[in-house]
């Protein structure tokens, strides 16, 4: 096998779906892993041939072994994104880096900083400016189709059940191991907005909070752990009927089963709902970060936007609608639905976006039945174009495969940190160019909004 090589830190679903991508092409090597869980280190190094030296517990090793590859993906936890970013730069490798870039917007300026340095390419997984879509709707604005944007509205409908599942249950549950909400999950969706509007907002406001997965919201005799629960049938974030439900789903068992356990068998999954923090009670758990908010932006042409981010909906695609002077434009992530108001006609344009997310691997929710059709993608197919656009940029020397290089996104990070100020503070937070968007938002140097 020819191509650049790569190595990978954090095999979980993010890391192997990319190596996995490359791989498949043939258009890169997979050479090293860096994993601090000795299971899933072990199967990653099998299924790419990582010999033992290259096989490493952590980031930290692989990095003392100088540069051992070309380009580095860094799917380690949100916490341990900037370290190693700046460690890997500093080696010489080019950087495909998880989203959000850092917990804070000074580490995120040392991560641009050492990359520029450096002199390597710097590309952030925000996955939606790939898409067939996203490009289809670029392209119609900027050919005048709806006139002047003046005004956007944006939804991100999360999903009670996946909510439930890593916002109130898992890894992102808590501001003081990952981040806030908007960072962690919605900051690929104010980049998408900065990327399709052309201009990144000059005033930000912000409203959200944890409203109901609080111990107070409890129904009356509900237990601890949903497998001891009396009322569990009728709650809604029953983990024994979403986990048990993906059971023979290979998509399902990848994400979100995987999360919970490695044993694929209904004795697997009742175990690590009896013992792991997947079978809490969605009531009582130590989350802390919102379950709705919504981000208000003006831009400096004029043009205001909303943001909206809510737990409470059936897990589906993200949906807009742009208003212009000439027309406006309606999005579901597929198809575009385009009124021109000089003719009253209306237009529909499938972009011929896939369903594949995550290697294929995201549901929307569980199926009930084999008859039930499959689950769309949440991201379509841009993980795997990001993932060859990666190895291209390596390959050719050429950065312009990459759409979301370290200062774009900076930039759209940096209204993710105003409009988090923004919430806290009950202020209106004007950004400036080059200066820090708010005092340090950090979790662990602010309380949470949590009344």
């Amino acid at each position: 096998m020819t191509g650049p090589a790569i190595a990978v830190a954090g095999a979980g679903l993010r890391g192997a779906a990319y190596a996995r991508r490359i791989a498949r092409e043939g258009r890169g090597r997979i050479v090293a892993v860096a994993e601090a869980d000795p299971g899933r280190r072990a199967r990653f190094a099998a299924e790419h041939g990582v010999p033992p030296e290259r096989t490493f517990p952590g980031w930290r090793e692989m990095a003392a072994a100088g540069r051992i590859a070309d380009g580095v993906i860094i799917a380690t936890q949100d916490a341990e994104h900037a370290g190693p970013a700046i460690a890997f730069a500093g080696l010489g490798s080019h950087i495909l880096l998880e989203k959000p870039m850092a917990t804070s917007e000074e580490d995120a300026r040392r991560v641009v900083e050492a990359a520029e340095r450096a002199g390597v390419m710097l590309a952030v997984c925000h996955v939606l400016r790939y898409t067939p879509y996203t490009r289809a709707l670029r392209d119609l604005i900027r050919a005048g189709r709806i006139g002047t944007p003046v005004s956007v509205q944006h939804l991100e409908p999360v999903g009670w059940w996946h909510h439930a599942h890593s916002y109130v249950r898992g890894h992102w549950r808590r501001e003081d191991e990952s981040g806030p909400m908007l960072m962690t999950k919605s900051c690929h969706d104010i980049d998408w907005l900065v990327h399709v509007m052309g201009e990144v907002p000059a005033r930000v406001g912000s409203f959200g909070r944890l409203s109901h997965f609080r111990p107070e919201n409890r129904p009356e005799g509900a237990a601890p752990r949903c497998l001891d629960c009396p009322v569990e049938a009728s709650c809604p974030y029953s983990a024994k009927r979403l986990y048990l439900s993906c059971l023979g789903d290979p998509r399902l068992e990848v994400w979100p089963l995987d999360a919970v356990t490695h044993d694929h068998t209904e004795d697997g999954v009742l175990r690590a709902l009896r013992e792991g923090p997947y079978g809490r009670c969605v009531y009582d758990c130590d989350n802390d970060v919102v379950d709705h908010q919504v981000v208000n932006m003006e831009f400096p042409s004029g043009a205001t936007g909303v943001f909206t981010m809510t737990a409470f909906a059936a897990a589906a695609p993200r949906q807009t609608r742009i208003f212009g002077t000439l027309g406006s434009v309606e999005g579901d992530g597929t198809r575009l639905a385009v009124r021109d108001f000089r003719t009253g006609g209306l237009e529909v344009i499938e972009t011929g976006t896939g369903a594949a997310s995550h290697g294929g691997t995201t549901p929307h929710a569980p199926r009930k039945s084999p008859d039930d059709p499959p689950p769309d993608g949440r991201h379509d197919e841009a993980d795997e174009v990001l993932a060859d656009a990666f190895v291209e940029a390596i390959a050719t020397g050429d950065p312009s495969a990459l759409h979301s290089g370290g200062r774009e996104s900076l930039a759209s990070h940096r209204v993710v940190w105003a409009a988090e100020h923004a919430r806290r503070s009950g202020t209106v937070v004007e950004l400036t160019s080059g200066e820090p968007t708010a005092p340090s938002i950090h979790p662990q140097a602010k309380g949470t909004v949590r009344p």
